[in-house]
């Protein structure tokens, strides 16, 4: 192959011969303070040195899981998610459990879209193996690019957050023992 036939890909994208075992999309709207705690996430998360089978995707407040869902194992979603908690909790959901009735009513911001989303993912027979939704209870929603102290200090903690699921999906070696 010339150099110039040689194509660049870039860190955490896929090609036709590397699908992501894991799509993290981060889900927010960043000019509304803690609205934007899902692309801030993301943005962390590009950061790290991640394999190259983990996609990261910041999709800003649309979205489209449709788009994004077919090729992983696992889709994590980062948003900030209404739950009655203290600003910075953070809640591990299935999807199912959006808009669930519960003791507290558990709302993404961005409900209806991902609602939506994930109905049409299971509609088109697109849904990866796994669905995990990280959300954060926010503290402040309103004009402004800077998070809420309560969820800043928790980004980190965030961040670990999705970095145990990526881990939970390590495939497990088999070990055989060796007789002589």
């Amino acid at each position: 192959m010339s150099d110039m036939e040689q194509t660049v890909t870039p860190k955490n994208s896929a090609t036709l011969s590397q699908l992501p075992r894991v799509t993290i999309m981060g889900v927010g709207n960043p000019l509304l303070k803690d609205e934007g705690a899902g692309s801030h996430a993301i943005n962390a998360l590009r950061q790290l040195d991640l394999p190259q089978d983990i996609e990261l995707i910041d999709a800003g407040t649309t979205p489209e899981l449709i788009n994004y869902s077919k090729n992983a194992e696992k889709l994590i979603i980062i948003d900030a998610v209404k739950a009655g908690g203290q600003p910075g909790t953070i809640y591990y959901l299935r999807p199912d459990e959006l808009g669930a009735k519960t003791e507290k009513v558990i709302a993404s911001v961005h409900r209806l879209g991902l609602e939506q989303s994930l109905k049409l993912m299971r509609l088109a027979k697109n849904t990866p193996k796994e669905i995990v939704i990280i959300g954060i209870e926010p503290g402040a929603i309103d004009w402004g690019t800077a998070l809420s102290d309560e969820v800043g200090q928790k980004m980190p903690e965030l961040v670990k957050a999705v970095l145990n699921e990526i881990d939970s999906i390590k495939p497990k070696v088999e070990t055989t023992k060796c007789s002589r």
